[in-house]
């Protein structure tokens, strides 16, 4: 990244400046399995310019996440403090929240949250999030058996409120590449070992489902393009599923016990590797799924379960020695329970990742940049701000005829650009239209139109052409 915008970062971010150098830090978090947001946090509590209190932040990161065998330090008496991810289970049979750790191989059946913790707490609902938690291991009420217990809890979220406001203000300093060249450093990846425009902008448009509700994407792409790393390292808002099994009711509403899926408190789900998920009742999970995608809602028995949680489908793709896709039917490559026209017609927006480089050691940055931790932050909150979907109709005219999936297709991916490239565009007179129609339109109605054309190939009631949508004269 070129010296003028590494100076602009300094001078416009302040505060929400940090310096990355992973050659130098990466020892200090050696054998943690810290996402960035974390990490991030971290390097700024203990940073002073390029410099960090390496004894200070090993002091912290031992006394957080210590190393060892935690289930013999719980069974020997001891209380432990941990700075780490966990999940949340409400179990109504038995009137008991439950958690588990599962980087540290405590179950959620193991993990018990008591009601005067949780009462402080309305946070620790069903689903997965970060904090410092303090446990210990106590006896059950009938003094046969143990369980952890949680003592303590502090929520992981460094920024109680961002002012949106700021970072719309330290826009307007940036040109366009400068401001896609910050956003990528910020995602620790260096803007230059990127080849093209194209291929950044390809690259940042996996963060759209993280600033735009209910957006719904497929990305396909061979492996080693970086997709799990986006999804896992960037957000504490978002939920990564990798392999497994998936059911209805651990997505949406499980009935049995009366409790909302992890599509309820997520910003976004993604499924990584999805040939490798299994998915179980696929007849049920199909019905939701269509339900969900088209009204961001769903009935499940007598339950009507509704969020605002998008989705997002990842899977490889062969490819030719040019790089380009073996089969013009990409969705071929999707498993067969996701292999119908009136399912993947849903989706708004197909992320070409095949135009992606292979990540490796060299892409990795060092230098100036933004706060992972607060631009994460800042993406949550522009969710709820609605300027910008207002902007749009204000700006676009359509066809008439245009159908209401396509458009709202093309609506919701163009005012996720608008949020991620341009959030100082709060008015049309902010609006610099030639750029609104390269970096928004046309890239929107491109990715909604490729789900047209493999729906066409896959059902032929399906039109091939997109519908006319044009930037207002």
């Amino acid at each position: 990244m070129n010296a003028n915008i590494v100076q602009k970062v300094q001078t416009y971010l302040g505060a929400q400046a940090l310096y990355k150098d992973s050659a130098t830090t990466g020892n200090l978090f050696a054998g943690r399995n810290l996402p960035s947001f974390v990490k991030d946090y971290l390097l700024k509590k203990y940073a002073h310019g390029e410099d960090v209190d390496k004894n200070g932040l090993t002091s912290f990161l031992n006394k957080v996440m210590p190393v060892g065998d935690i289930r013999s330090q719980l069974i020997s008496g001891q209380d432990i403090t941990l700075l780490t991810r966990f999940s949340v289970n409400i179990d109504l049979v038995h009137n008991v929240r439950r958690f588990g750790i599962p980087d540290l191989g405590i179950k959620e059946r193991e993990g018990q949250i008591p009601e005067h913790v949780a009462s402080k707490h309305p946070e620790l609902v069903d689903g997965e999030m970060w904090g410092i938690i303090k446990i210990c291991l106590l006896p059950d009420d009938d003094g046969k058996k143990s369980h952890v217990e949680m003592v303590d809890f502090k929520p992981f979220k460094p920024y109680t409120t961002v002012d949106v406001s700021f970072i719309q203000n330290v826009r307007k300093n940036f040109t366009t590449p400068e401001w896609l060249d910050l956003i990528i450093s910020s995602m620790e990846y260096e803007p230059d070992s990127f080849e093209t425009m194209h291929q950044k902008l390809e690259f940042i448009t996996r963060l759209l489902l993280f600033v735009e509700p209910r957006l719904n994407v497929v990305e396909l792409a061979p492996k080693g393009t970086g997709k799990s790393y986006v999804f896992n390292n960037i957000s504490k808002y978002g939920w990564l599923v990798s392999g497994g099994k998936v059911t209805r009711a651990k997505l949406f509403y499980d009935r049995a016990k009366d409790q909302s899926g992890i599509m309820k408190n997520h910003d976004f789900c993604a499924f990584d590797e999805i040939q490798t998920i299994v998915f179980q009742e696929p007849a049920e999970l199909q019905g939701a799924l269509k339900s969900y995608l088209e009204q961001g809602k769903a009935t499940i028995g007598d339950k009507e379960f509704t969020s605002e949680c998008g989705l997002m489908l990842m899977g490889n793709i062969p490819l030719t020695e040019d790089r380009k896709p073996v089969n013009k039917r990409y969705f071929d490559a999707l498993p067969d329970n996701f292999r119908e026209s009136a399912l993947l017609d849903r989706f708004h927006c197909f992320i070409e990742g095949w135009y992606l480089p292979r990540i490796n050691k060299s892409m990795i940055y060092k230098g100036w940049t933004m706060n992972m931790e607060y631009f994460s932050e800042i993406m949550h909150n522009l969710r709820v701000q609605n300027i910008y979907s207002e902007l749009f109709d204000k700006l676009v005219d359509y066809d008439r005829q245009a159908g209401m999936r396509e458009f709202t297709a093309v609506k919701r991916i163009a005012t996720a650009y608008i949020k991620l490239l341009f959030p100082h565009w709060t008015s049309v007179e902010d609006v610099n239209i030639e750029e609104f129609d390269t970096f928004c339109l046309q890239p929107a109605i491109h990715r909604r139109g490729i789900i047209q054309q493999q729906c066409h190939y896959m059902d032929p009631e399906y039109k091939a052409e997109m519908p006319a949508i044009w930037v207002k004269h």
